[in-house]
């Protein structure tokens, strides 16, 4: 099934392209031109998230934001089993399909993983990289391993899919950004129903099914893409991926990696602090060819 919700031109400015993927019909958007920046959402987010970030940059660069099969615009394939792997190769697929060469990758949350996949993949011809408030290693702290084993449990997935319950309580409940009405229906709209939703489900329990995937990654991202010049955006508030834990573990990955803290930023740091973000793409990375 697709999602049958057009965005509001006013707040998401940009044209909807489609690719066939091996994981269904996947929507994108690609604006602007320059160096490629190929943008990977988390969850239960889209392409929206970066909507900002996008307006901001694609004067200088080549934005590619994507929504994974069973997210934002995209597909929702029968009997899709939507694990970060299946995800990172509909990723890779699109990476080939528009033939990126010296392209950035840029990830947050399941984006992280799910873009540095598919970049190790293509390193040879990957420029850069952006990570901001997510992993590329096993998640073990007890608080998000126990996260995982709530949400995964029947009562909890039963509310996700006929609720919208990551949507409503993390995303636009109190912990979440500050988001005009209109905003908060665009993340609401694109997962209209319980069939829809069945992605947003999954993820949870990936925080655990995903540790081989994470396990290679910890090894092949300093392995092979650790000498690329990178920037770590941080939301110094973030309560999921905490900065004491995960930014010692970016700086010792990769040998040129410039930090920028974002100090009132949460968890949904292109919602919290995009021109931040803008601001430190623009000066990390040149932007044109």
């Amino acid at each position: 099934m697709l999602i049958d919700f057009a965005p509001d031109p006013t707040l998401y400015p940009f044209e909807s392209r489609w690719f066939d993927s091996s994981g269904g019909r996947i929507h994108y958007i690609d604006e602007g031109a320059g160096i490629p920046i190929v943008m990977c959402h988390g969850s239960p987010t889209w392409s929206f998230l970066y909507r900002h970030i996008v307006t901001g940059l694609r004067d200088r660069y080549r934005c590619i934001a994507v929504d994974y099969p069973g997210f934002g615009l995209s597909e929702r394939p029968p009997g899709f089993d939507y694990r970060i792997s299946d995800l990172t190769e509909v990723v890779g697929e699109l990476i080939d399909h528009l033939q990126l060469d010296q392209f950035i990758v840029m990830g947050q949350d399941w984006g992280g993983p799910i873009g540095l996949g598919a970049a190790v993949e293509r390193a040879d011809r990957v420029h850069g990289v952006i990570l901001g408030n997510t992993v590329f290693w096993p998640i073990d702290p007890l608080a998000n391993r126990t996260f995982s084993v709530v949400m995964s449990s029947r009562p909890i997935q039963k509310r996700i899919v006929e609720q919208n319950f990551l949507v409503e309580q993390f995303l636009l409940g109190k912990t979440g950004p500050a988001l005009n009405p209109a905003e908060a229906d665009h993340y609401r709209m694109v997962q209209p129903t319980p069939e829809a939703r069945r992605g947003l489900a999954v993820m949870p329990g990936q925080i655990r099914a995903a540790r081989p995937l994470l396990e290679k990654l910890a090894v092949d991202v300093p392995r092979v893409l650790g000498a690329k010049p990178a920037l770590a955006v941080w939301g110094m508030r973030d309560m999921v991926f905490r900065p004491r834990a995960c930014l010692p573990r970016i700086r010792e990955a990769f040998t040129d990696v410039e930090v920028v803290e974002l100090p009132e930023a949460k968890h949904f740091i292109q919602e919290d602090a995009p021109n931040e973000i803008v601001a430190a793409i623009a000066g990390r990375f040149a932007g044109n060819h």
